[in-house]
């Protein structure tokens, strides 16, 4: 899966009695490598003030009004100081940016001290940064203090602050449905929907049976049909599963894309069981998982919450994610263990294709024959963040870690798709969980973006998170 890399606004801030030639060689240097990295910048015309650059109230001014017409096209400012800057411009250029704002200091050079050459931006970010926080404007400062454009940190810090702007930017005004209403048993995945409207995030309910009178009207000789029955042929092995399972599993898929598409949704949590077994004799396991693989994170069994969680990974890492079950110890090793589901793995972090199968589990409900539609497999290995998010008297509470999947075995007869994790401090983590009446699930994606998730959810959007494992 690729990033979507962030547009950046680029403000230049700029102290009157610092050389012109400072101003014009970051904004040749800064544009350059941005672009080289794969981000569009928008940038104020050089002859819009002085040099290009914001100094005045005045000329602050002129750059917000540059925000106000170009807003939606960045979603992140680069407040870059290629010399000491005048704070007062900068806070009102920025005070209304309403997107995360890095702010980057050039560094001086030894062989260059003198009063026609020197920067002073290092004690300039200083000063940038005391009046932001007077005036209430939220900004992201990182190591090293003063930094070049061109060097392999700051590199490192755009990856990391592109990432902060992915999440802030989607989390704002998030689309999440809950399709089919929490089954009576799962009280754990309940949710306060008042509480996540207030947050920006809005939840739209569906029910089942509107999905099942849906399914039926699809046409097998129609586009999305052919296209669905086509992607899912595709994307695993599907040998033995009968081929009246096969249509009623591509009839749901139809419809989870048309009300994905109706509802302009980011996220779904789906009811799973048991009707789809009971009714139609179908699990959507393999459904979810294809939704999670091209980027619609899809939690189980109604998990609202954690269906939220994984948009906020998936926005960061630039990679799938999925919901997970908590699930077993692995032997006598503290900080392992296996991490399951059903099958709503997406294959983008499987070891291979994995095969649909019957649902073992609810076969000694149901019947076997029942529940086709579970993707079977195993978990490959690489580095993951994982988190969960529920609501709490009002609040948006998560808590995020990380670690990751090894290649320790587990048993074959071990049903599902599972993996073993390998989290340091395992044991406060779960004592983290249950302690604070966190779901049973949680969501994971790979790559180690528990920084950059941090810093979106509590800095920018005023979530509570916690760390467990730095208790």
């Amino acid at each position: 899966m690729t990033d979507r890399k962030t547009a950046f606004a680029l403000f230049f801030g700029n102290r009157g009695f610092f050389p012109a030639s400072l101003i014009a060689e970051a904004r040749e240097e800064l544009p350059r490598v941005l672009k080289q990295w794969g981000h569009d910048v928008l940038m104020l015309e050089e002859d819009a003030t002085r040099y290009g650059a914001v100094e005045t109230p005045r000329e602050g001014e002129r750059y917000a009004n540059f925000l106000r017409e170009n807003r939606g096209k960045f979603g992140g400012v680069i407040l870059c100081l290629p010399n000491f800057g005048d704070e007062t411009g900068a806070v009102a250029a920025l005070h209304e940016a309403k997107v995360p704002i890095l702010i980057q200091a050039y560094p001086d050079d030894l062989d260059k001290m003198a009063p026609e050459v020197r920067r002073d931006a290092f004690c300039g970010k200083i000063s940038i940064m005391d009046v932001f926080c007077q005036y209430g404007v939220k900004f992201t400062a990182l190591k090293p203090h003063v930094v070049s454009p061109s060097s392999d940190r700051f590199k490192a810090n755009v990856d990391y602050f592109d990432r902060i702007c992915r999440v802030v930017n989607g989390m704002r005004g998030m689309v999440v449905g809950a399709i089919g209403a929490r089954t009576t048993a799962f009280k754990t995945v309940r949710i306060d929907e008042v509480a996540l409207q207030r947050h920006g995030i809005t939840m739209e309910t569906l029910d089942l049976s509107d999905v099942f009178a849906r399914m039926k009207a699809v046409n097998s000789g129609d586009e999305a049909y052919k296209a669905k029955a086509e992607t899912l042929k595709g994307y695993t092995s599907w040998e033995g599963v009968p081929k009246e399972a096969l249509d009623r599993i591509v009839r749901l898929g139809v419809v989870l894309d048309a009300i994905i598409e109706e509802y302009q949704m980011d996220a779904i949590a789906l009811r799973c069981w048991i009707e789809l077994q009971e009714q139609l004799g179908i699990s959507a396991c393999v459904l979810l998982g294809e939704l999670n693989n091209r980027g619609v994170p899809a939690a189980c069994e109604v998990d609202v919450g954690n269906a939220v969680a994984m948009y906020a990974l998936h926005l960061a890492s630039g990679e799938p994610a999925t919901c997970l079950d908590w699930n077993n110890n692995y032997g006598e090793e503290d900080d392992k263990c296996i991490l399951f589901h059903c099958g709503p793995v997406p294959v983008g972090l499987m070891t291979d294709r994995g095969r649909i199968a019957d649902h073992a589990i609810l076969a000694n409900t149901v019947g076997e024959g029942c529940g086709y539609g579970c993707h079977v497999g195993r978990i490959a290995p690489f580095d993951l963040t994982f988190g969960s998010m529920l609501t709490d008297a009002g609040r948006l509470r998560f808590y995020l870690g990380q670690g990751r999947f090894t290649e320790d075995k587990i048993p074959a007869e071990f049903f599902g798709c599972a993996g073993v994790a390998e989290v340091e401090r395992l044991q406060d983590v779960l004592l983290h969980v249950g302690r604070n009446g966190y779901r049973h699930h949680v969501s994971v994606t790979s790559g180690l973006v528990q920084a950059p998730v941090r810093e979106a959810l509590e800095h920018y959007l005023g979530f509570e998170v916690a760390l467990p494992q730095e208790r």
